[in-house]
């Protein structure tokens, strides 16, 4: 009879846990991406200083990211800390394992929507790591270029049909930059000439593009795109195009930046 060993993290790996229980020495968890295997939370390392009330940092049922820092597997031993983790490391590490849920759910839909069993799943998987980093990212290029990138991997019709009708329900990332236009014109029509400048850019950028009215002489300009990279790229001619139609009109032209933010992600 064959015993499975239950697979254990490392030291020093950043992990997902759920708080099960609380104690006046710390807290005990059950880790998310390892079957729920049980850790300790020490009340050293919950916060930086002294700690005087646990529950004050932890809850039950709460989820936290968590560092590794023992491991014994001979006892199936984990000792971890929260104090030792960042709010950058909390944040990228909840957002791939958000990711890794979307990709699960992702797979679903295509394995019923194919009628293909978990083996036929998971050589699908196989290829689709061949030739791209993530699940996600193989959906994410084929909502945005159509399934014909898949044209050298050789699936069958019915996989394929699967896996388009899959991906016309991602919703594309996107992010957001964004700042304040001061547009001044001192002449009769000058609060005209303004909007007549704007219109156009609003009417050559399309969607992505957007011109909101705050209060004489102020405007928020907005624009949206894939990447940071992307929206970057297209505002320098937006501004230069805004810039030199107002100056060429005897204007005065202002613009400050705003915190750029992610809309969404995916």
């Amino acid at each position: 009879m064959s015993t499975k060993v239950q697979e254990l993290p490392e030291v020093g790996e950043i992990v997902v846990a759920t708080i099960a229980r609380v104690s006046d020495h710390g807290a005990y968890v059950t880790l998310d991406e390892y079957g729920g295997i049980q850790g300790f939370l020490h009340i050293s390392e919950i916060a930086p200083g002294w700690v005087r009330n646990v529950t004050k940092y932890v809850k039950i049922g709460e989820k936290k990211v968590l560092l590794v820092k023992k491991v014994i597997p001979e006892r199936s031993e984990i000792d971890l800390s929260l104090k030792q983790i960042s709010k950058d490391q909390q944040k990228k590490k909840l957002l791939e394992v958000k990711r890794q849920e979307k990709e699960k759910t992702i797979l679903k839909n295509v394995q019923e929507k194919a009628d293909i069993s978990t083996a036929e799943l998971e050589e699908l998987e196989k290829i689709f790591y061949s030739k791209f980093d993530s699940i996600y990212d193989v959906f994410v290029e084929i909502s945005m270029k159509g399934v014909g990138i898949l044209d050298d991997l050789k699936l069958s019709k019915r996989i394929i049909a699967a896996i388009e009708e899959v991906s016309s329900k991602i919703k594309l990332p996107s992010v957001e930059i964004r700042g304040i236009l001061e547009l001044t014109n001192t002449k009769p029509d000058g609060v005209e000439i303004i909007r007549k400048i704007l219109l156009d850019v609003l009417k050559n950028e399309g969607d992505s593009v957007e011109i909101l009215y705050i209060g004489a002489p102020k405007y928020r300009l907005s624009i949206t795109a894939q990447d940071f990279k992307t929206a970057e790229k297209k505002l320098k001619p937006i501004l230069d195009t805004i810039q030199n139609s107002i100056e060429k009109q005897k204007g005065i032209f202002k613009f400050t930046r705003e915190e750029s933010k992610k809309t969404r992600e995916g």
